[in-house]
């Protein structure tokens, strides 16, 4: 079964690492992607542009509206993703809990809609 795993971190807290906490957190970003590319379930993963570069975009009585940003103001934002192939949602929840973000911040363990 396929997941996707939604990392939500604060990037202003990310931003403001200091420079040897930042390489650590990037360090075991592929520590991990690189266990989950040998165990043959990482299908994608890729870490997002800040919110700052984003523009949410609605349709309305047929006209295309565009806002520069996220939909919504929240404390933590979407800051990147992996989709796996696993056999539960248990060990969807198990690589979750290896996310370095997962201790700053939260991971959301989606299932995907086949």
């Amino acid at each position: 079964m396929r997941y996707v795993l939604l990392i939500h971190d604060e990037e202003k807290t990310l931003l403001n690492l200091p420079p040897e906490q930042t390489q650590k957190l990037m360090a075991d970003y592929m520590a991990l992607t690189a266990e989950m590319s040998e165990s043959g379930v990482r299908q994608a993963s890729s870490r997002l542009r800040p919110v700052t570069t984003a523009t949410t975009v609605r349709v309305r009585d047929g006209k295309t509206l565009t806002v520069d940003g996220p939909f919504a103001e929240t404390k933590e934002q979407l800051g990147g993703f992996y989709l796996i192939d696993v056999k539960d949602l248990d060990e969807a929840i198990r690589w979750a809990a290896k996310i370095p973000s997962a201790k700053i911040g939260s991971v959301e363990v989606r299932p995907i809609w086949e």
